[in-house]
């Protein structure tokens, strides 16, 4: 899945910029599967010098990354080459992030989990969605908050006792809505 191991490859070029492991290797399975030569990037350092040694057609970018924001990836891929199709992809979407990727050059931004078939779609759209409604019926409150302990958790690496500390709550209390199934949207 590296375009050293297809010189001659006319498939279009891709770089995914992730910094889950997992996520990135079947991520870049399913895209390879769908017609793309892909380099993954864990990190903005080896996203950058990937940029810097062959700027990529197609490129996937992760928001959030351990050594940077992925809008600086989004940047650099622009700068190199004006025309790469840059889709961004994360776990803590919000109007700002969305509307600044959008000006540096990202072509779509995809909240977590998005497939392959919607990125690949995202990835080839050339203009926006007029029918898309206006406001969508809100999240229950339930689910908003569940939603947000499942980010802290994360940013936390599963951590509870620090979780429990950056939101304010009591461990055991964290721990009992934990228990609960998701609210349903």
């Amino acid at each position: 899945m590296d375009a050293a191991n297809h010189p001659h490859d006319e498939r279009p070029s891709l770089l995914l910029v992730d910094d889950d492991a997992v996520f990135g290797l079947v991520l870049a399975r399913a895209l390879d599967a769908r017609g793309f030569v892909v380099r993954v990037a864990h990190s903005s350092d080896s996203a950058f010098a990937a940029i810097d040694e062959d700027p990529p057609e197609y490129a996937v970018v992760d928001l959030k990354l351990p050594d940077g924001s992925g809008l600086k990836i989004v940047s650099r891929l622009i700068a190199a080459d004006p025309q790469t199709r840059v889709v961004v992809l994360t776990g803590h979407a919000s109007v700002s992030t969305a509307v600044e990727a959008i000006k540096l050059g990202a072509r779509y931004y995809l909240p977590k989990p998005a497939d392959a078939d919607a990125i690949v779609a995202a990835l080839h759209r050339d203009s926006g969605d007029d029918d898309v409604p206006v406001s969508a019926p809100p999240l229950s409150v339930e689910r908003v908050e569940w939603e947000h302990i499942q980010r802290v958790l994360q940013d936390h690496g599963g951590n509870i006792s620090a979780t429990a500390r950056a939101l304010s709550m009591h461990r055991r209390t964290l721990q009992r809505k934990l228990r609960k199934p998701p609210a349903s949207e």
